[in-house]
């Protein structure tokens, strides 16, 4: 029986220089896309698919940020307060780990977003992760899905669902910034600042990193001529799928 992750790393510490100059006053994760920032846009998600806990990490404009979420309700969120020092995507993991628990948690990044079509794709992850074999499993979108995506391809999935790294192959798919991993992972790792890129490559290495295609529309906003696309794309995926207006709420 698999048991859906109760909680979640959201990362919210990024300075967001491309997105300048909307990020001069304000942090990119309380940049609005349809009327929602992105921060809730993660943290609706994680809500709906029965995450009880969400710990965000705050850096750039910090007070900002708590302040949006002070009257959420769901999920509880915790601030990991990396205002002294920035500490990347897996330094800011670890100096979170006291707060995430023992068990698998999701890491969701706080400026990419889903529409999800059919079961939400945080609940399809959680059916998909086996932690016996599995060290990380990444949420995945292929290029046709994604809008505002201006790189290549990030990885090749093998029919098992293991994962090498593409080198831009045009046949791979984009990591869209949705994961499960487990602690064990991170144990003994400084709170220094280093990226979860290491460890991707360590568990290719071990065969112990999987993926898992998502069903949907994923977006990305990097810069703020992606903000009328992103939106646009909201209109059009909820046009075709009236029951993601879920989402919205």
């Amino acid at each position: 029986m698999t048991t859906r992750p109760k909680t979640a790393m959201v990362l919210a510490a990024g300075l967001g220089k491309r997105m300048r100059p909307i990020t001069d006053t304000m942090p990119k994760p309380l940049v609005k896309i349809s009327g929602k920032t992105l921060l809730d846009w993660s943290l609706d998600s994680l809500a709906h698919a029965g995450v009880d806990k969400a710990v965000v990490n705050v850096h750039y404009f910090p007070e900002q940020i708590v302040a949006h979420i002070a009257t959420r309700r769901a999920p509880r969120v915790v601030i990991s307060d990396e205002s002294e020092r920035l500490l990347d995507s897996a330094g800011g993991i670890v100096h979170a780990l006291p707060d995430l628990g023992k068990a698998s948690f999701y890491i969701v990044n706080a400026d990419t977003f889903w529409i999800d079509s059919g079961m939400p794709n945080l609940a399809r992850l959680a059916l998909a992760w086996e932690a016996a074999k599995m060290d990380i499993l990444l949420m995945l979108a292929d290029l046709q899905s994604a809008t505002g995506h201006s790189g290549g391809t990030d990885f090749l999935m093998a029919p098992d669902g293991a994962l090498r790294r593409s080198k831009g192959d045009p046949a791979g798919l984009i990591y869209a910034g949705a994961a499960i991993v487990h602690p064990r992972l991170f144990k003994d790792a400084p709170a220094e600042p280093h990226s979860l890129n290491a460890y991707f490559d360590a568990a290719i290495a071990a065969g112990r990193l999987f993926g898992m295609t998502m069903h949907g529309r994923w977006i990305t906003v990097g810069t703020p001529d992606a903000i009328p696309l992103a939106e646009a794309a909201v209109a059009g995926a909820l046009a075709e799928s009236p029951s993601a207006l879920n989402e919205l709420k």
